[in-house]
C-alpha cells in the first residue's frame, strides 16, 4: 500500500511506520533539509567575508554548572556580543532539555538555539519510540552525536559549545558533561563552565564551591561566578539592576528541573551586589593547611 501525503510531496506514512528512536537520525533519512545546516556554502567575496559574516553574528557566552547536594545548579549571564559591540542583552542560555535535566550554551547563538530546541525533540521522540526515557549519560551521549554533525559548520565558524546537567536517577546525584567542537562528552566533577568567561568563572569556583552543597549556597556560589567572568571578560554581562535584568537560574533534583523566576534570580543577584560594595573583590576563602 503507497504511503499518504498532505501536499508538501512527503509521505505522510513514515511517521507512523518508522521505529527509529532517534529523531535526528529518522529526519536524516527521511527529510535532511529540515536538519539545521551543516556546512555553509561560498559566499560572495571569498573567505573574509564570510568570517566578518560570521564574526557578527551575537554570540552567547558564560554558563556555569555546580554540583549541589541535592543535583545540580546552572545558570548563564544575559549578554551576547557581536564582535566588539554588545548585540543583546538579554539573551536566555538555560533551558530544560527534559525532566531530569538542563542544557546551557556558547557560541553562535542562533545555531546554539536551534540545537537546543532540537535535542528536546530528540529526547521526547526516543521516549515515545522506546516506552522509556533515555539514562542522563545516554543523554550526553546522544547530544554528542549532534554536536559532532556539526562539525563541518563549527570548522567554517558556526561552532556551538554545549554544557549539559542533570540528576542521575540511578546513582541519586548531579552530574555535569562539557563538549569539544568534535563532540566528545567528557564529564566534569563538582564544577564547570563554558565561554569567553569561563576562566575567571571557574577561578571563583575553585574558591567558593565546596563538597555537598545546599542547593541556595550552589546558586549564590554561581552568581558569584558569573560576576567575577564579568568582571573581567567584556562579553559577559554581569546583574543589570536598572534594567532588571540578572542570570537566568535552573536547578535539576529529585523533584525534577525548575528554573527560578525572576523575582528570585534578583534576590540572588542582589545578595552579591550588595556585597561586592562592600568587597569589590568578593568574598575570600578561608586558607586552610593539612593536618
Amino acid at each position: 500500500m503507497g504511503g499518504f501525503s498532505n501536499g508538501t510531496g512527503r509521505d505522510q506514512a513514515a511517521f507512523m511506520t518508522a521505529r527509529i528512536p532517534s529523531f535526528t537520525h529518522f529526519l536524516s533519512s527521511y527529510a535532511p533539509d529540515m536538519l539545521p545546516a551543516r556546512e555553509i556554502g561560498p559566499l560572495a567575496g571569498g573567505s573574509d567575508v564570510a568570517a566578518d559574516v560570521i564574526k557578527n553574528l551575537p554570540h552567547a557566552t558564560t554558563i556555569v554548572a555546580v554540583a549541589s547536594e541535592r543535583g545540580v545548579v546552572m545558570a548563564g549571564d544575559r549578554r551576547a556580543t557581536a564582535g566588539n559591540m554588545i548585540s543583546k542583552r538579554d539573551v536566555e542560555k538555560v533551558f530544560r532539555a527534559d525532566e531530569y535535566s538542563a542544557i546551557g550554551m556558547a557560541g553562535v547563538a542562533s545555531v546554539g538555539l536551534e540545537f537546543i530546541r532540537l535535542f528536546g525533540v530528540e529526547l521526547e521522540h526516543y521516549e515515545k519510540m522506546e516506552g522509556r526515557t533515555l539514562s542522563l549519560e545516554g543523554k550526553a551521549n546522544r547530544l554528542g552525536k549532534m554536536i559532532r554533525d556539526n562539525l563541518m559548520a563549527a570548522m567554517q565558524g558556526l561552532a556551538v559549545i554545549p554544557l549539559f546537567a542533570g540528576y542521575d536517577e540511578d546513582a541519586g546525584v548531579g552530574r555535569i558533561f562539557s563538549y569539544d567542537v568534535a563532540g566528545g562528552p567528557y564529564e566534569e566533577h563538582r564544577f564547570h563552565s563554558i565561554g569567553s568567561g569561563s576562566i575567571f568563572a571557574k577561578s571563583a569556583l575553585k574558591k567558593f564551591y565546596s563538597d555537598d552543597m545546599p542547593t541556595t549556597d550552589a546558586i549564590l556560589a554561581c552568581v558569584q561566578a558569573l560576576y567575577d567572568a564579568a568582571d573581567d571578560d567584556s562579553a559577559t554581562g554581569g546583574p543589570d539592576l536598572t534594567r532588571r535584568l540578572f542570570p537566568v537560574i535552573a536547578t535539576v533534583t529529585a523533584d525534577g528541573f525548575s528554573r527560578l523566576s525572576d523575582a528570585e534570580s534578583a534576590d540572588y543577584a542582589h545578595q552579591v551586589v550588595d556585597g561586592r560594595m562592600r568587597a569589590p573583590d568578593g568574598p575570600s576563602a578561608p586558607l586552610r593547611t593539612a593536618s
